[in-house]
């Protein structure tokens, strides 16, 4: 474990680095075409995890890694659905947990395949809801991780889906970061979290967050996750748009 800092600026600029890591790392899984009908989802979930160690020298990922297609993108994390062989047409993402010299990112990003507006709808959705949902954490001091579930989970309904988790996101930080038991629900993004996210951990540190969203469609057996770092980052709220592969 690396030795535990106390400089804001550091934990900060580290978690920012171990993050724009794992956008590199996902575009170049799409600039290198790893994304293609007949792919295994344990075959992709490989060659991503070969990606990190090539690019970056990754040999460790904090959280088992997913990658989930068609209707196994219904399930939530816990969940461990039967291997997938990727079809045309599709829809798939990947959440990944790499360690970047010792600091952790967590990184969700779906992928579609073809053109099926439904698709590209959900896709383009899952942006457009993490986005709302950090500009009411930032517009709230005091904002629990109970008040920020709710928020998204409704914009999830008003926009036409169901909100595919139990959570919304979580603690992060250096590896491993503050230990996540299953019975201390103010880790998490989720019902029952009631103490202020802005707050101090357990060593009197500032804690930092992910945001997670996760929409299905049950009827359709489509889902689409994306998350990263919640309260960190210039330009709070304006994310890039997802690419499609080609």
């Amino acid at each position: 474990m690396t030795e535990m800092i106390h400089d804001e600026d550091v934990r900060s600029a580290r978690l920012l680095d171990a993050q724009d890591k794992a956008v590199e790392l996902f575009a170049a899984v799409q600039s290198r075409g790893l994304i293609t009908p007949g792919a295994t989802e344990s075959g992709l979930s490989n060659a991503v995890r070969d990606l990190a160690a090539e690019l970056f020298g990754v040999s460790r990922h904090w959280h088992k890694r997913i990658v989930r297609s068609g209707p196994n993108t219904l399930h939530p994390y816990r969940e461990n659905p039967p291997d997938r062989v990727v079809r045309d047409d599709e829809i798939l993402f990947f959440d990944f947990g790499p360690i970047f010299e010792e600091w952790e990112a967590d990184f969700g990003r779906t992928f579609v395949l073809g053109q099926d507006p439904a698709k590209h709808r959900l896709r383009a959705d899952l942006q457009v809801i993490w986005q709302a949902g950090r500009r009411y954490f930032e517009a709230d001091p005091e904002i629990t991780g109970e008040r920020l579930f709710a928020h998204v989970r409704q914009l999830a309904e008003e926009a036409g889906w169901e909100f595919g988790g139990p959570h919304a996101g979580h603690l992060v930080g250096e590896f491993p970061h503050e230990k996540i038991a299953g019975d201390d629900i103010e880790y998490y993004i989720a019902p029952g979290s009631n103490k202020p996210m802005r707050r101090l951990d357990r060593s009197g540190r500032r804690c930092h967050w992910i945001l997670e969203i996760h929409l299905v469609d049950r009827e359709r057996e489509i889902g689409g996750f994306f998350e990263e770092l919640l309260d960190l980052g210039p330009g709070a709220g304006v994310l890039p748009a997802a690419a499609s592969p080609s």
